[in-house]
């Protein structure tokens, strides 16, 4: 197998059991859903500073990747797997909570700005910005009155929670089309409520 078969997807978001359920973690958990859909267990690898799985889509190998450094050094571990793996970046789908679109609003694109998202930034310092993005959107009533940094790390409203599934659904689908190399991909919006 060559390499250019090779597709890393990362979810991002912070380890540790204070974090699960944050805003900040929609990364991972939905992430974690794609990873249940295989039935994949997650492999700790410090070499890479993040949780890892090995897949096949589309009879491609695929790595899916969680990294360990805490968002806002997602970089570093998105960095060692690109380059021990030799994934160009066009191969690489990160998938973020984003702030600055509406709650339940899902984003693809190609490169573009970090839009503030330090997690972004900080991949974009290490690798450029020509990686390809799933943005779900977290903002809502509240963001006019909170700080944003306790806001991301705070745990969804109880009526969010339930729109997750749903949300994670659209995401696997978009995953999907990534790694098929559908067209489709670009560019693509949707609003789940």
């Amino acid at each position: 197998m060559n390499n250019s078969q090779i597709k890393l997807i990362v979810g991002l978001g912070n380890v540790g059991s204070d974090y699960e359920g944050t805003r900040h973690n929609l990364g991972f958990y939905c992430l974690d859903r794609l990873a249940g859909a295989f039935r994949a267990t997650w492999q700790d690898k410090p070499r890479f500073k993040a949780l890892v799985t090995e897949q096949r889509m589309h009879d491609q190998k695929v790595i899916l990747a969680k990294p360990t450094t805490f968002y806002n050094l997602s970089g570093e571990a998105v960095n060692a797997l690109a380059t021990f793996y030799k994934i160009p970046t066009a191969d690489i789908l990160v998938i973020h909570d984003e702030l600055d679109l509406p709650f339940g609003k899902i984003r693809t694109r190609i490169a573009g700005s970090d839009a503030g998202n330090n997690g972004i930034k900080n991949i974009t310092s290490h690798l450029g910005s020509a990686f390809a993005r799933i943005r779900i959107g977290i903002d809502n009533d509240q963001t006019v009155y909170r700080d944003a940094a306790d806001f991301v790390l705070d745990y969804f409203l109880p009526q969010e929670q339930q729109v997750l599934p749903r949300i994670a659904e659209h995401v696997l689908q978009f995953t999907d089309e990534f790694v098929s190399e559908d067209k489709d991909f670009l560019h693509t919006s949707v609003q789940v409520l």
